[in-house]
């Protein structure tokens, strides 16, 4: 593990563009499943033209804020598990 203000080893740096592939690729799953929850049925159906226009823009609402928690809560679990254990105290997975 690196220190803080030490440099990264190339394991760590691998790492870390693993987690950041997974996250981007995670999240961009998860928001097309909820835009194509909300905004499927206005695609897909007849719907009157008000409710098809309200379920196409909640589409496109809700779906960039899933990806941004996303990708936000893979990243700061990963940095969170990334951190050294503190000297002195056990560790909890031993």
């Amino acid at each position: 593990m690196c220190e803080y203000g030490g440099r990264r080893t190339k394991a760590e740096q691998d790492a870390a563009t693993v987690e950041i592939g997974y996250a981007l690729v995670s999240a961009a799953f998860a928001a097309a499943v909820v835009f194509g929850a909300v905004a499927g049925p206005a695609l897909l159906f007849h719907l009157p033209h008000l409710l098809s226009a309200a379920l196409l823009r909640l589409g496109l609402v809700l779906a960039p804020v899933v990806f941004m928690a996303r990708v936000i809560s893979v990243l700061v679990r990963f940095r969170r598990e990334a951190q050294p254990s503190q000297p002195g105290r056990t560790n909890p997975d031993s």
